[in-house]
């Protein structure tokens, strides 16, 4: 069976630092807005600005990331912002052990790891193409797509668990030691990587990522479509918290039951992304789970009291995490088929950087929007306009660059 083709020791020691990593992640999943509330008692103005300005001042602070990322070594890269994320995240225990955690340090930690994370996506999205055959990349990436969701299903329950019994921080801590492991295991891949000439950083050389992704008509219309779909599906996630807490008094509990339980749906669309495009092909299997993905939301807004309103939660995730499951993996193979190996790195740092900005601030308009109207409103007004995104998807298959060259001299 092609999903479980051996891809190689290397890739194997790849894959389970990504594991790791993606594991400490989910445990740690929640925990600044967690401690600003439970150790500094920050307001929901504070949480908000955290969540957001953290994810949005990160994404600016990489923009120059890119080009830089491109012309080093990847693996190297990809040790450097483990450690970097290590020691950010552990400044958090340490300063609240000696009683000196403050708000402003979280948000500094919370810009570091946002930059550390799009940087080091852009180094391993490229380390990847070089470490696997063009024909694996699928399988590839969904391994890494299983992997996240498997993650996402047992590690929030589990660090609500331990934060529970053993303090505010213990996830962070967790958190910080998998990127650490994470850095051990990408250092023990060996083999070497060819060094790169690499020019001084220049003014122009910032757009270089953007400019690729908007001029190839393969890339430009997922690249629009995943902005909208990522910011507006994000950007309700804490105004269904307020309405499902707040308004209809679910117990946190069950509030986390509703969105841990939906998560097998990813393991599952992940597993399927490789056979259904072997049977379908990846432009309909783009565009039908890219359809599909946008018409789950609105039904969160009908969402009401007791059991039938955790049915319905558990029902829509259930089909919104399925087709991102599918989605995704098959979106990061057509990506990296389309974009030259010089160019990966600032493509994918443009693409990050372009994400988080756009769900930072789509968040902060839908919270003036929930002020004013009220969150299931807002939660209703996200999902009409997820249902117009199936517009932004590209509507004729493309061929990736090298298949075209070989159509045109096979003889090569």
């Amino acid at each position: 069976m092609a999903g479980r083709r051996a891809l190689g020791p290397r890739f194997g020691r790849l894959w389970a630092a990504y594991a790791v990593s993606a594991y400490g992640t989910s445990l740690g999943f929640g925990a600044f807005p967690l401690i600003a509330v439970l150790v500094l008692d920050s307001g929901p103005g504070q949480v908000a600005a955290l969540a957001a300005a953290g994810r949005a001042v990160g994404a600016l602070v990489a923009v120059p990331l890119g080009p830089w990322v491109e012309f080093r070594r990847k693996r190297q890269v990809m040790v450097a912002m483990d450690l970097i994320r290590f020691a950010a995240l552990m400044s958090v225990p340490a300063a609240f052990a000696l009683g000196r955690l403050g708000f402003a340090q979280l948000l500094v930690v919370s810009v570091v790891v946002a930059a550390a994370d799009i940087a080091f996506k852009a180094a391993a999205g490229a380390y990847l193409k070089t470490l696997v055959q063009p024909a694996d990349l699928l399988v590839a990436n969904s391994r890494f797509e299983s992997t996240t969701w498997t993650a996402t299903i047992v590690g929030p329950p589990l660090g609500g668990a331990a934060i529970g019994v053993f303090g505010p921080v213990t996830t962070v801590i967790a958190d910080a030691v998998s990127h650490l492991l994470s850095a051990l295991g990408i250092r023990s891949i060996g083999g070497t990587e060819p060094r790169t000439a690499a020019p001084r950083l220049r003014a122009r050389d910032l757009p270089e990522g953007w400019r690729h992704i908007l001029t190839r008509p393969a890339l430009r219309p997922l690249y629009l479509n995943t902005i909208v779909v990522n910011g507006l599906i994000m950007a309700s996630q804490p105004l269904l918290a307020v309405l499902m807490l707040r308004d209809l008094g679910f117990a946190p509990w069950q509030y986390g039951l509703v969105f841990a339980a939906p998560c097998i749906g990813g393991l599952l669309g992940a597993r399927l992304a490789q056979p259904l495009v072997a049977r379908y092909g990846r432009h309909r299997v783009l565009r039908t789970a890219g359809a599909l993905r946008a018409c789950w939301p609105l039904g969160l807004a009908f969402v009401r009291p007791g059991l039938p309103g955790i049915v319905l939660v558990i029902v829509v995730q259930l089909g919104l995490v399925t087709c991102c499951g599918l989605f995704n993996p098959v979106l990061a193979t057509h990506r990296l088929e389309h974009t030259a190996p010089d160019r990966v790195a600032r493509t994918l740092a443009a693409w990050s950087v372009s994400t988080s900005i756009g769900i930072a601030a789509l968040t902060a308009g839908w919270g003036l929007l929930a002020a004013v109207t009220g969150p299931r409103t807002a939660i209703a007004a996200a999902g009409l306009l997820l249902l117009a995104t199936p517009l932004l998807l590209p509507r004729r298959e493309s061929v990736p660059p090298k298949a075209r060259e070989e159509a045109v001299n096979p003889i090569g």
